[in-house]
């Protein structure tokens, strides 16, 4: 099996790359000092660990022999871990918003043997399809202009930097003024925006978006706001109860690709999970509803059973993918849970956990209690305990999701917070 550059590095994102046959380069003055001596762009792929559509991207194109022969042939291609060097990241997501486009991973920019940006995008297919081009034709066409073309490649290039100089110059001016009055006004403008049903900012996907619940809770603590409360509560609650939340295992998923909090994109974030573990300790200590001390526990508990890395800090990640399939992890049939749990308790669990027959995704089912959102009696709930139990060792010699055990002080930074936090409080 043939290895390139990538074989060097540290980043279990950049590792798994290592047999691609593109001719990756990792970020540095090597890569760029091969551009200029070469007369070709840079072809800059971010992404991270756990990113499903970077995995997607990945088999279909950097795997592929025919597609990684024109990567080769026309661009230095510069593979970058999000996490690793969220700095370079930084700049060229913003770049990419400064054409016009709406970001997200894996990020695909095209830049000038400076590294300066002229053009980019996100996930590109195979095959033209979603509304996209192909690939390979985009490398193509970018690969033509840039040699033919190249005063219309500064000029973008130009304009492209103009306008992120423009973007720190103007967030480098202090003098932001806030009131009681205008934090109110906010709250109140924000609760309006909040699904009244399900919770969370109306439509989809969906995010936790803990900045945003977290202002509307300090709110309504200070202001006695009762829509900002509820607001906040009824968010909670349904992602507490919904498939973006590990019933077996503990743990939150980065968002949810619908409205209700269903069906999780599913890779688990170290960060995502600090932030939400700190807002619930805080709405908690006002409400003392047991669901969310129950999640905390739970989630705390799958922190020290499976995010630990080597040396004791927290790692950063679980992929959404395994096997090739995105949340095959996670996801039951009926029949697999009858098995497992025989026929009396099967219906009992069923009827709490939104089990059937066509399951509610893919022909799968994502546990969830989004229909039960109550707790049940004390016995009920001892019950569906021992129940979940069987279902999580049965679950367990799984092929399991790909874990990223890089250890992130800014990400340990929030959890270690959150937990002393809750620590206090609880």
């Amino acid at each position: 099996m043939t290895e390139n550059r990538l074989k060097n590095e540290t980043s279990p994102y950049l590792l798994q790359h290592q047999h691609n046959p593109v001719h990756w380069w990792a970020w540095g003055p090597e890569a760029r000092a091969e551009a200029k001596r070469s007369s070709k762009p840079i072809l800059l792929s971010v992404g991270y660990a756990a990113c499903h559509w970077c995995h997607v991207m990945a088999h279909e194109s950097f795997e592929d022999e025919a597609t990684a022969a024109v990567m080769n042939a026309f661009f230095v291609n510069i593979k970058v871990d999000r996490e690793e060097r969220p700095d370079i990241d930084a700049i060229y997501m913003s770049a990419l918003h400064r054409l016009g486009e709406q970001g997200g991973w894996p990020l695909t920019m095209f830049l000038d043997s400076e590294a300066r940006p002229f053009w980019g995008g996100t996930y590109f297919p195979k095959h033209q399809g979603y509304g996209r081009p192909a690939f390979v034709h985009v490398l193509q066409r970018l690969s033509e202009a840039y040699q033919t073309q190249p005063d219309q490649v500064r000029s973008n290039a130009d304009r492209i930097l103009a306008a992120l100089n423009e973007r720190a110059e103007d967030r480098s001016e202090d003098g932001f003024l806030h009131s009681d009055a205008m934090i109110k006004d906010l709250a109140t403008r924000i609760a309006r925006a909040v699904d009244a049903e399900h919770g969370g900012l109306s439509g989809a996907p969906k995010f936790p978006q803990w900045n945003v619940f977290w202002l509307l809770w300090r709110a309504a603590m200070r202001f006695d706001d009762a829509a900002a409360k509820q607001a906040v509560i009824t968010t909670l609650t349904h992602i507490c109860q919904g498939g973006i939340y590990d019933h077996l295992g503990g743990g939150f998923a980065r968002y949810s690709v619908d409205a209700r909090w269903l069906v999780p994109h599913f890779e688990k974030m170290l960060y995502d999970n600090a932030l939400l573990i700190d807002v619930m300790t805080e709405v908690w200590r006002e409400t003392q509803d047991p669901l969310l001390a129950t999640r905390i526990a739970e989630t705390v508990a799958w922190l020290q059973r499976e995010m630990i890395a080597e040396g004791g800090g927290f790692a950063a990640s679980l992929d959404a993918d395994s096997e090739g399939e995105e949340g095959k992890f996670y996801v039951w049939s009926a029949a697999e849970i009858e098995d497992v749990l025989g026929l009396a308790d099967a219906a009992f669990f069923g009827a709490i956990y939104d089990v059937s027959e066509g399951g509610n995704f893919e022909g799968q089912t994502i546990l969830n209690r989004l229909g039960s959102l109550k707790p049940l009696s004390a016995g009920d709930e001892a019950r569906l305990q021992i129940l979940r139990d069987k279902l999580f060792a049965h679950r367990a010699p799984r092929v399991r999701p790909g874990w990223d055990d890089k250890v992130l002080a800014d990400w340990n930074g929030l959890m270690i917070a959150a937990l002393s936090r809750a620590a206090i409080i609880f």
